[in-house]
C-alpha cells in the first residue's frame, strides 16, 4: 500500500497530534485539580504507562508492516520512538523533581537501593543514545550498520521497562497490566526471532 508525500504528511500530522493528547489530558487534569488524592502518583503512573505504550507501538511497527504490507508505517517509527523518549523523560523528571527535588545524591541512593528503580533508570539511560542518534545526520555519521546495531538496544530497553513496571506493581499485588505488557512484548520479540530464523533457513536451503 503506497502513500503519496501529501498523504504521508497528513498521517504524520494526525499521529503527531494524537501522541500529544496524553500530555494535554494530564495538563488539563492538573489545571482542573483532578489528579486525585495523590497527584504525584497519578503523574508518575500516567507518564510511565504512556512510555510503555509508545515503546510497544514502536516495536509493533515492523510486525504490522510485514503482516499487512503497510511499508509506510516505517516512516512513523521514528516519531513513535521519540515520543516514547519524551514520556520517559517526563516520567524521570517527575521522579527527580517531585520525589527528590533535584537532589542528585538522594536520587542516586534511591536508584541503587530499589531494584525496580534501578531497572527503570537503566532503561531510560539506554534510551538516550537512541534519541540522540535519531536524525538522518547521525545515521550518516554512524553508518547504517553501526546505527542499526546501536538501535537494537530497544530489544533490551522494552523488556527492562516491563520488568520495572512489574516490580513496581508486584509490591501492590496488581500484576494484570504488567503481565499484559509482558505477553505483548514477548509476542512482538518472538515474531522477530521467527522471521530471522525462517529467513536464515531459506538462505541456507537456497545456497545448497
Amino acid at each position: 500500500m503506497a502513500m503519496s508525500q501529501r498523504q504521508m504528511a497528513v498521517i504524520k500530522t494526525i499521529v503527531f497530534i494524537l501522541c500529544l493528547l496524553p500530555l494535554a489530558r494530564l495538563v488539563g487534569f492538573a489545571m482542573l485539580d483532578q489528579l486525585g488524592a495523590n497527584p504525584l502518583e497519578f503523574i508518575t503512573r500516567n507518564t510511565g504507562d504512556w512510555t510503555l505504550y509508545f515503546l510497544c507501538a514502536t516495536l509493533a511497527v515492523t510486525p504490522i508492516r510485514k503482516i499487512a504490507g503497510w511499508s509506510w508505517l516505517l516512516r512513523l517509527r521514528r516519531m513513535l520512538g521519540l515520543y516514547a523518549f519524551f514520556y520517559a523523560s517526563l516520567h524521570f523528571l517527575t521522579f527527580l523533581w517531585f520525589d527528590h527535588f533535584f537532589d542528585l545524591a538522594e536520587m542516586w541512593a534511591d536508584v541503587l537501593k530499589r531494584p525496580f528503580i534501578t531497572v527503570g533508570f537503566l532503561a531510560f539511560v539506554a534510551l538516550l543514545p537512541l534519541a540522540l542518534t535519531s536524525t538522518n545526520g547521525m545515521i550518516r555519521r554512524l553508518g547504517g550498520k553501526r546505527w542499526q546495531l546501536l538501535h537494537r538496544l530497544i530489544y533490551l530497553i522494552v523488556p527492562a521497562g516491563v520488568l520495572h513496571y512489574y516490580w513496581m506493581k508486584a509490591g501492590k499485588h496488581d500484576l494484570s497490566q504488567p503481565l499484559m505488557f509482558a505477553v505483548l512484548v514477548g509476542v512482538l520479540l518472538l515474531m522477530r526471532v521467527w522471521w530471522r530464523w525462517f529467513a536464515s533457513r531459506n538462505a541456507l536451503s537456497q545456497g545448497r
